[in-house]
């Protein structure tokens, strides 16, 4: 495995956490539990866990109870952008916080408990490699034939965090889209499909039925 040119020290993370969960009947997702720990608690240590090294700094972007969240002792950050924009809102929100301090943040979604240990690594690595402004993850998935594809994942990523003012401006002109930003930049797409790999590494829950069977091994 090659490891990432990206010193863990000049990465910041962020949880996104800040949605309404409408398909969750509008509970935070981010403080559902599994296997007795939330999801927001399990993807902080995951990030910790990261091989190669914990990212410099560990943050939750989340929009409601911003207490429980400071609860496990890492910085909590709302979004800038009004009227729950999306996780877009809790990309800027957290590279306007980075920007000064870290060059690259990487982003991870509340709801998706077994995302890979060795992330920070493999992004950084097709990043650099390639020059890119953005890597975003492809996991394995099935088109409804049953056809196998690599299925982009946009919430995780690693960005440059000299891009925040050029977020910033795409949600002001009314943007909302990942891809669509995205393709605005140079992006690396990085497939999670070696062997070896956790076919449901990047598995998530939308719902509390999809949050019940993450729950059987």
């Amino acid at each position: 495995m090659n490891t990432s040119s990206i010193p863990a020290s000049r990465v910041w993370a962020v949880v996104l956490a800040g949605g309404r969960a409408s398909r969750m009947g509008g509970a935070d997702k981010g403080l559902q539990t599994l296997h007795g720990a939330t999801l927001a608690a399990i993807a902080v240590r995951r990030l910790r866990e990261q091989r190669g090294g914990s990212p410099g700094q560990i943050a939750i972007s989340a929009n409601r109870n911003q207490a429980r969240y400071a609860a496990l002792q890492v910085p909590v950050w709302g979004d800038t952008v009004p009227d729950f924009a999306g996780p877009l809102a809790g990309m800027l929100s957290a590279l306007q916080q980075c920007q000064q301090q870290a060059d690259y943040l990487l982003t991870v979604p509340c709801d998706s408990p077994r995302f890979p240990l060795d992330l920070l690594q493999r992004l950084g690595h097709a990043l650099t490699t390639a020059h890119a402004d953005i890597a975003m993850a492809q996991a394995p998935d099935t088109e409804a034939d049953g056809t196998p594809v690599l299925r982009r994942q946009p919430v995780f990523c690693l960005l440059r965090s000299q891009l925040a003012a050029d977020l910033a401006a795409f949600l002001q002109s009314g943007g909302r889209k990942i891809g669509a930003w995205t393709q605005t930049h140079a992006t690396v797409l990085v497939p999670f499909d070696a062997v070896g790999d956790d076919p449901q590494a990047f598995a998530n829950a939308n719902t509390l039925d999809e949050l019940h069977r993450l729950e059987t091994p």
